[in-house]
C-alpha cells in the first residue's frame, strides 16, 4: 500500500516528522503553515504542495495521513476535522489541552474508522523497552514505588518569542503538559493507569507567563493505589539536566538517567543499555529524540499497511492526557482549600 503524508505546522518539531518520513520513504504530498515563507520553503525541500490554510489542504487531498505539529490548542479541532474528512492522523503531544477534547478525538477516530496516533516517541528508546520488559516479565518482582524528575531551563525569551506558549488557553499549562509530559507518559507505560494522586503547582520564576513552571507531588499506581511515585519538575533549572526516573521492585530497581538505563537486581546481576547508536547510523540522525521519532512514525505507517492499530493509539495516549489534567485539577483543589 502506497501512503502519502501531509504536515500542518512547520515550526520546531516539524523537522522530526519530515526527516523521519524521508528516512522511511513516505512521500510528503502537502505542507501547511500560516507563514507563507515557511510553507514555500518546506515545499521546496520536500516537493510537496504548499498551503497556508489547512482547510484548503484537506479539501485538495492527495494524501492519506495528516501529521499535526501545531500549538497545543489546535491539535484537537484539526485532528477531528481531518478524521471526519477521511484522513488518518498522527498528532504531536499533547493530544489536546483538555481531557474532554481528547475524548472527542478518540470517539471521532472510532466513528470515522480512522487511525489516530499520538507521538510519545520515548517509549521506543532502548532503555524504556528494557524497563518495560523487566516489569512485565516479573524480573523486577513486585513494584513498590518510584520517582521521576525533569529539571530544565526555559528563559523569558522562550515565551516572549511565542504567541501561544505560557498561556492556559493556548498551551494548556506549562512544565507539566509541555516539557515533562513524555516522562509522565513513560511512567504510565511502565505502571499502567494511575489510581489517585496528590499534587501542587506554582509559578516561581517566570512572571511573564500565566502557567506553572513547577509541579511536585505523588501519583499512586496499582490496583489498590499502593505504589507511590513521587515527582518533581520545573523549568527554572540553570540548564536542561538529564531526565531521571526510577522504578523500585522487590527483586531489583531500574534507573533511567537521560538515555542510559541500568537495572540492578537483588542477586547482584545488572543490565544496562544506552543510546541506539545503530539506529542513529541507519537513519543518519544523531539526536536520539529524532531516532525515536523515526521508530514511532515507521511503526505507525507499518500498522496502517497491515490494517492494524498502532502501538500508541489515541485511546492509549488518553491515559497520559488524563494524568496531566488530573494533576492540574488536584493542584487547583488543594490551592482552593488553602484559601481563607
Amino acid at each position: 500500500m502506497t501512503l502519502k503524508a501531509a504536515i500542518v505546522g512547520l515550526g520546531g518539531v516539524y523537522p522530526m516528522h519530515s526527516n523521519s518520513l524521508a528516512a522511511i520513504g513516505v512521500p510528503v504530498a502537502a505542507v501547511c503553515d500560516k507563514v507563507p515563507e515557511r510553507a514555500e520553503e518546506a515545499a521546496r525541500r520536500t516537493g510537496a504542495r504548499a498551503f497556508t490554510d489547512y482547510g484548503e489542504m484537506l479539501a485538495a487531498g492527495g494524501f492519506e495521513v495528516l501529521h499535526i505539529c501545531l500549538p497545543h490548542y489546535l491539535h484537537a479541532p484539526i485532528a477531528i476535522e481531518a478524521m471526519r474528512a477521511g484522513y488518518h492522523v498522527l498528532c504531536e503531544k499533547p493530544m489536546a489541552t483538555a481531557v474532554s477534547d481528547a475524548e472527542v478525538m478518540v470517539k471521532t477516530a472510532a466513528e470515522c474508522e480512522k487511525t489516530l496516533g499520538v507521538i510519545f516517541q520515548n517509549r521506543y528508546n532502548p532503555g524504556s523497552r528494557l524497563i518495560k520488559e523487566a516489569i512485565d516479565s516479573g524480573a523486577l518482582g513486585t513494584v513498590t514505588g518510584g520517582w521521576l524528575r525533569v529539571t530544565w531551563h526555559r528563559g523569558a525569551d522562550y515565551y516572549k518569542n511565542s504567541d501561544w506558549r505560557g498561556k492556559w488557553a493556548t498551551e494548556g499549562g506549562g512544565v507539566l503538559i509541555n516539557q515533562s509530559i513524555h516522562t509522565f507518559d513513560l511512567m504510565n507505560y511502565f505502571l499502567g493507569t494511575p489510581h489517585h494522586l496528590n499534587a501542587s503547582i506554582a509559578n516561581r520564576a517566570h512572571p511573564e507567563i500565566e502557567v506553572e513552571d513547577m509541579a511536585e507531588g505523588v501519583i499512586f499506581y496499582g490496583r489498590d493505589g499502593n505504589i507511590p511515585v513521587s515527582f518533581y519538575v520545573n523549568t527554572y533549572h540553570p540548564y536542561d539536566a538529564p531526565v531521571g526516573l526510577e522504578i523500585v521492585g522487590t527483586k531489583g530497581h531500574a534507573v533511567l538517567i537521560g538515555e542510559d538505563v541500568e537495572i540492578k537486581y537483588a542477586d547482584g546481576t545488572t543490565r544496562a543499555v544506552g543510546a541506539d547508536t545503530d539506529a542513529q547510523k541507519r537513519f543518519g540522525i544523531k539526536d536520539y529524540w529524532g531516532v525515536s521519532h523515526v521508530k514511532q512514525i515507521a511503526a505507525f505507517y507499518e500498522s496502517l499497511r497491515k490494517g492494524e492499530p498502532p502501538e500508541i493509539t489515541g485511546a492509549s495516549a488518553l491515559a497520559t492526557q488524563r494524568l496531566i489534567n488530573g494533576i492540574y485539577d488536584a493542584a487547583r483543589k488543594i490551592n482552593e482549600e488553602r484559601l481563607p
